[in-house]
């Protein structure tokens, strides 16, 4: 009996660290990194379009301790967390106010239709000509695009809750702020956060494209273009996409901690 527990004891628990989704995910990167390497090397990918992996890697810490580069960064993140906060603010009672009075959002629904399919990069000529190359210009494009999945997430948190709970309220004289104030924020409060995060890789990606597209004074995405347009290094260029990608993960892994530790009871009551 005991020898069977020692034998099955560690092949589970092995076989539990390569099924977690951590262990998986890096497994796939360092693959890709290692295939990347091996096609640059042996030429099947010309060095010109694909640098060795190991030289763009090697190319991010020397960005990271380089002053302008961080300048750019604290640019692309100004804009981002403005352009974010400010969608919040107006999607959030937005949303409640549609979700909550139907003949609002009967009365509102032929202009959110209308401008809800218009690509935000679209906008980026109009949005220079209005702004021009400013961080008002890139923080106005943010909250374009990124005021959507806050406003209908929000919407249809509150349109997920029980009329019962509703007409409990009623029943209480609970007059309509406090009905959204007590009952309805706190029950969309876990879409509107979804909607949050989803908001946020979306900011990202857009300062970056107004940066690159629109060739502004500092960011992200405005560091590629000089780089790209002066003929530099591939290395350089990959090396600040990688880095704008891994601070989208960063974002992404603290609004989901975030989100966990704050709608914990959702989870609980889910299961």
């Amino acid at each position: 009996m005991s020898t069977v527990s020692i034998t099955t004891v560690p092949d589970a628990a092995k076989k539990r660290f390569f099924d977690s989704r951590p262990v998986q995910g890096i497994t796939g990167v360092v693959v890709l990194i290692l295939v990347m390497e091996i096609l640059s090397r042996t030429g099947v990918i010309p060095t010109t379009v694909l640098p060795p992996v190991s030289e763009v890697l090697a190319q991010i810490p020397v960005l990271l301790v380089d002053p302008a580069f961080l300048v750019d960064i604290g640019s692309t993140m100004q804009a981002w967390a403005i352009g974010l906060a400010i969608a919040v603010l107006v999607g959030v009672p937005a949303g409640l106010l549609l979700g909550s009075f139907r003949l609002l959002y009967e009365g509102s629904r032929g202009v959110i239709e209308m401008l809800r399919p218009i690509p935000s990069v679209a906008l980026i000529p109009l949005a220079v000509l209005v702004l021009g190359l400013s961080t008002e210009m890139k923080v106005a494009l943010v909250v374009y695009a990124s005021i959507w999945p806050i406003l209908f997430n929000t919407l249809y948190g509150v349109r997920d809750i029980e009329p019962v709970t509703k007409e409990t309220a009623r029943t209480f004289r609970t007059s309509p702020g406090e009905l959204i104030g007590r009952v309805l924020l706190p029950a969309a409060a876990p879409f509107a956060f979804t909607g949050v995060r989803i908001s946020a890789s979306i900011a990202l990606i857009v300062t970056i494209s107004a940066e690159l597209l629109a060739g502004t004074p500092t960011g992200i995405g405005s560091f590629i273009m000089r780089i790209s347009a002066a003929g530099g290094d591939t290395a350089v260029v990959l090396a600040a996409t990688i880095i704008a990608g891994v601070i989208g993960v960063l974002v992404n892994v603290v609004l989901q901690f975030i989100e966990r530790r704050t709608f914990r009871w959702r989870e609980a009551s889910n299961s």
